[in-house]
C-alpha cells in the first residue's frame, strides 16, 4: 500500500495484546504487508504520530494510516481522534476506529471528527481486511500534505 510513491505505516494503537494480534494477522491475510507500528498507550501513539511537541510536523516525511481503539488505558481514542483531525499536518491521515463500542451517539461522534471507518469488534474480518484495502485505494487518490 502506497501513497504518492511513499510506503504506508500502519499505526495500530491498541492496548488488548490478543486484539492487536488477531488484527495483525488479518491485515497479513488480506495481502498487506506494510509495516505495522504498535502502540497501547495513547500518548506514545501520539509522539509518534503528531511528534513529541503534537505540532505534526514529525508526520511531513510519513504517510500513515491509523488503526484505533477507543478504549485505552491512559486516554479515550476518541481524545486522539481529535488531536490527529484537529493538526492542519495530520487531518487527513485515514483513521479506522476499531472498537467494541456500538452506542450510536459515539459512532456519529467518530464520523463527525473526521474518522473514516468505524468498526465493531468482534469484527466481521473479511469486511475488515476489504475495509483496510478501500482505504489504501482511498490513499491512492488523495493529496497527503
Amino acid at each position: 500500500m502506497r501513497a504518492n510513491g511513499r510506503e504506508v505505516t500502519i499505526v495500530m494503537i491498541e492496548d488488548d495484546e490478543g486484539h492487536a494480534r488477531l488484527i495483525e494477522k488479518n491485515i497479513r491475510r488480506a495481502g498487506v504487508n506494510n509495516e505495522i507500528v504498535p502502540f497501547t498507550y495513547g500518548n506514545t501513539a501520539l509522539d509518534y504520530i503528531l511528534g513529541p511537541d503534537r505540532s505534526g510536523t514529525g508526520s511531513n516525511d510519513r504517510c500513515m494510516l491509523v488503526l484505533l481503539d477507543l478504549n485505552l488505558p491512559d486516554m479515550s481514542g476518541i481524545h486522539i481522534l481529535e488531536q490527529i483531525k484537529a493538526n492542519e499536518l495530520t487531518r487527513r491521515l485515514p483513521v479506522i476506529v476499531l472498537t467494541t463500542t456500538d452506542d450510536e451517539r459515539e459512532i456519529q461522534k467518530c464520523y463527525d471528527l473526521g474518522a473514516n471507518v468505524y468498526i465493531t469488534k468482534p469484527v466481521d474480518y473479511d469486511g475488515f481486511a476489504t475495509a483496510i484495502r478501500n482505504l489504501g485505494l482511498f490513499f491512492s487518490v488523495i493529496q497527503l500534505p
